[in-house]
């Protein structure tokens, strides 16, 4: 089946190789546009029950062979999501260790001292911190997949760690009105860092369903800088810390508002993702049909 497909090159056959499970090592290089028909091959054929099918991006190949077969595909095809990739992804992003939380509690202690402070750039810092956007893709995904256990974890790991985060982020702060460290403006009540974050309107919700967007397409086509633009632009952190802090300070409005503005942007985010990554999926499977009708059949078979 390899040997048929024009995709494929150097493939390598090492007959009785493997144990646990026995069988065959059979290795071989996929162009990109390639890969998602492979592999759907190679799971038709049973490959993933009875041993396992492993994906390794390559960042640099230099063979003349693969730029003349690349070059018999479609532009388009050449971009095309590896969607095993992106599953694989999303199931790495779904997992919760104790680190994940860790790294959620420290988000929010670095939002809280930027709320006290009027700091935006601490803002910013601690919303790349947060890890959170892996469990709302991990929601997502379980929804789309009708996977209660997947859904189970990711809505458990959001609600429990972003509980520990408004935790933490009171206590740090009754520490930091106890000994008056607060700054002088928001002691006063000057507080456009915590009023951006504790008001959510519709402007916010362009802006999670913006990023959400973003967030689908930086996930299917593993840009991560892109990605970590989703993370600077959603509140869910510096709510979470918000919470924290106006309660810490007597502020149960703002407290409140802040709650608000953490569900909102968690729900549209979640919802963006469990329509989006379908959607995004269907437009590029049909993309790839229609590239592969224009081909002729002679060429197809001759590495078209």
């Amino acid at each position: 089946m390899l040997r048929s497909e024009p995709g494929v090159i150097n493939l390598t056959l090492h007959p009785d190789a493997v144990r646990h499970p026995d069988g065959d090592a059979v290795h071989f290089d996929v162009l990109h546009g390639a890969a998602n028909d492979v592999i759907e091959r190679l799971r038709g054929l049973g490959v993933e029950e009875r041993g396992s099918i492993i994906l390794e991006n390559v960042d640099t190949s230099i063979s003349a062979h693969a730029g003349r077969v690349a070059a018999k595909r479609t532009r388009y095809q050449q971009f095309t999501p590896v969607w095993a990739e992106v599953e694989g992804r999303i199931a790495l992003e779904g997992s919760f260790p104790p680190s994940w939380y860790v790294l959620l509690v420290i988000a929010g202690l670095i939002g809280a001292i930027g709320i006290v402070t009027n700091s935006q750039i601490l803002i910013v810092g601690a919303m790349v911190v947060g890890p959170e956007y892996g469990a709302i893709l991990s929601l997502a995904y379980g929804l789309i997949n009708r996977d209660s256990s997947r859904v189970r974890r990711g809505a458990g790991a959001l609600v429990f760690g972003f509980a520990l985060a408004m935790v933490f982020a009171l206590l740090l702060s009754l520490v930091i009105r106890g000994a008056g460290l607060e700054s002088r403006a928001y002691e006063a009540g000057l507080r456009p860092v915590s009023a951006l974050i504790d008001t959510p309107n519709w402007l916010s919700f362009m802006v999670a369903l913006l990023a959400g967007a973003v967030g689908v397409v930086s996930l299917t086509e593993a840009r991560s800088s892109t990605l970590i633009g989703v993370f600077i632009s959603v509140t869910t952190i510096p709510a979470a810390s918000d919470v924290g802090v106006s309660q810490a300070f007597g502020s149960d409005s703002e407290a409140r508002g802040s709650a608000l503005q953490l569900l909102l942007n968690v729900v549209v985010l979640t919802a963006v993702a469990t329509v989006g990554i379908p959607v995004q999926r269907a437009i590029w499977l049909r993309a790839a049909r229609r590239a592969t009708a224009a081909v002729p059949p002679k060429l197809q078979q001759t590495g078209g």
